[in-house]
């Protein structure tokens, strides 16, 4: 029997509002799912498994606005945060991909300037235009906060319905399985509270089944209520034993088979409990400006990497399968999306992406290949996504090298959550911020060495300089992992822009010291999508960013 998503447990779970299938399901208000009863054992299992890899993050997810262009969570929400971190540019103009990441202005080396040649000439004005509820799904704003929200609600439903559950065994074993539930749940509303905190301006906190409200809370209230959902995750984990079976049959219920290899095989508690230190560490890094942070965050930083995500860490990963249940083979996540020749792929591949890479290093010569001539793109959609490289499919056979893209079925590792390659790095951006420049290079050269750049270890550097490594190593090392628009916020890249950088003109024409100047939002409004249905109550948090 094919190792498939628990479709038909689950539908039984959520029979009635959302459907028997995930092409079926029609959530109209995401902050308002009713699922049915699942006060099952296997109910509840089932319903913790598919409001994560189906409605929470699946291919359609679940949700009513669907493109097949920029496509389901990892590569059409995320996909935005890789072309506003510049990571990849896009041509479609579905959802506005080919706007949403494009930077105000280019001056080229010989002091043109080429703007955004948009009827809209800036993100931000952009943004402000089409975020209405008559944009329905053209509404790029919409997704993530749909997703996120449709991930929320059904752990909501998870809590409530596993807190009235009869479980099999003896009061030891349904403990455990209680536990392990909670732990399930807390932790994947902390996950969505964590997203929707770095990315929106202000959110909800919803702890309610069936129901939604409209007050409004600061982005920093939300990282708030992340860290409260993540801290009951770890005190309900406190409790389970490593090797106690029933934690790990009820783990191995909720996440599929297909996705329970490689790093994705079911964590033990403590590594579940390191990778929550590590998404915390990240709430702290990402919603800080690097020149804001304060001797005391840093600290705080260093003692949850200390007690993070180690080299030997299972994650939680997404894998492919034969019915492409969680992401298709071919292009269900960002680098899937961009591997092959770039005229033909989503997303192509960013030249300041390829610059970022060391002299030397394995891993851009394993993974890409400079094409014979630049690929050039639409001309009135500007320079900043012209580009010489493609991604190869299965890297080039460098042993020990990372491979950064893999189309077989089942061949790409997706990172769902944290990592050892981010815990390390931002251990060594708090160590460089507080003067052990030894120890922040030390980190940076484990994780190279991790993931087999075979690059001379760092040494002798002053801060600046390590610093520079370090920004260079996090957009190489953590590349297609939905992490670089946070990094080009936090250092000013998206409001001071990026000089000396590498740009292909209209004209194919290399040029290397260019200067971006992106000025993008920092964080979003509130999706009119949501405030159609909701409106924000008298005392709310103010829904849009006042920049």
């Amino acid at each position: 029997m094919k190792s498939t998503l628990k479709k038909t447990a689950f539908a039984l779970a959520v029979i009635g509002t959302m459907g028997a299938c995930k092409e079926q399901l029609d959530v109209k208000n995401p902050n308002q799912p009713t699922p049915g009863s699942a006060a099952s054992e296997i109910g509840v299992i089932s319903l913790g498994q598919g409001t994560v890899y189906v409605n929470g993050m699946g291919t359609s997810a679940g949700i009513k606005y669907y493109d097949g262009v920029p496509g389901g969570f990892w590569t059409g929400a995320m996909g935005f945060h890789e072309l506003m971190g510049d990571v990849v540019g896009e041509e479609a103009a579905n959802q506005y991909g080919n706007q949403i990441g494009m930077p105000d202005l280019v001056t080229l080396d010989d002091g043109t300037k080429v703007a955004n040649p948009s009827s809209i000439p800036t993100q931000i004005a952009l943004i402000r235009t089409i975020n209405v509820n008559a944009n329905a799904g053209a509404n790029p704003l919409f997704y993530e906060w749909a997703y996120m929200y449709n991930l929320n609600n059904g752990m909501n439903s998870v809590l409530d319905i596993a807190s009235k559950t009869t479980f099999s065994g003896d009061a030891a074993a349904q403990a455990t399985k209680l536990n392990t539930l909670k732990a399930w749940a807390y932790w994947w509303k902390g996950y969505a509270y964590s997203r929707i905190g770095s990315i929106y301006y202000a959110g909800i906190i919803n702890d309610k089944v069936g129901v939604t409200n409209g007050n409004y809370v600061s982005k920093e209230k939300i990282i708030e209520e992340a860290t409260k959902n993540f801290d009951l995750a770890v005190t309900a984990l406190n409790v389970l034993g490593s090797g106690d079976t029933n934690y790990r049959t009820v783990l191995e219920g909720l996440i599929p088979a297909f996705n329970r290899v490689g790093k994705g095989v079911v964590p033990t508690p403590a590594m579940w409990i390191r990778n929550i230190n590590t998404m915390k560490a990240r709430n702290i890094l990402v919603n800080t400006p690097a020149k804001s942070m304060t001797a005391a965050q840093w600290g705080q930083i260093l003692t949850l990497t200390n007690a993070g995500m180690t080299a030997s860490d299972n994650t939680f990963t997404g894998r492919s399968n034969d019915n492409a249940d969680f992401i298709n083979s071919l292009n269900g996540t960002i680098a899937l999306k961009s591997t092959g020749v770039p005229t033909s792929t989503t997303y192509k591949i960013s030249e300041r992406l390829i610059q970022d890479f060391p002299a030397g290093d394995k891993r851009l010569s394993n993974n890409f290949t400079q094409l014979a001539a630049p690929a050039l793109f639409n001309t009135d959609r500007g320079n900043s996504f012209n580009t010489r490289w493609q991604l190869v499919n299965k890297g080039k056979g460098q042993a020990g090298v990372v491979v950064l893209s893999n189309q077989d079925v089942g061949g790409y590792e997706l990172y769902l959550a944290g990592t050892y390659e981010e815990n390390e790095l931002m251990k060594a951006e708090a160590k460089l911020y507080t003067n052990d420049i030894a120890g922040g290079l030390s980190s940076i050269d484990a994780v190279r060495t991790y993931q087999g750049a075979g690059l001379a270890t760092l040494s002798g550097l002053t801060q600046a300089q390590a610093l520079e490594e370090l920004r260079k190593e996090r957009r190489v090392a953590l590349a297609f992992r939905s992490l670089s628009f946070y990094d080009a916020r936090r250092w000013g890249v998206i409001t001071d822009g990026r000089k000396g950088a590498v740009v292909i003109d209209k004209a194919g024409k290399l040029n290397t010291n260019a200067t971006i100047n992106y000025n993008f939002l920092d964080y979003w409004d509130v999706p009119d999508n949501e405030l159609a249905y909701n409106p924000a109550a008298a005392n709310s948090a103010p829904t849009k960013n006042p920049k």
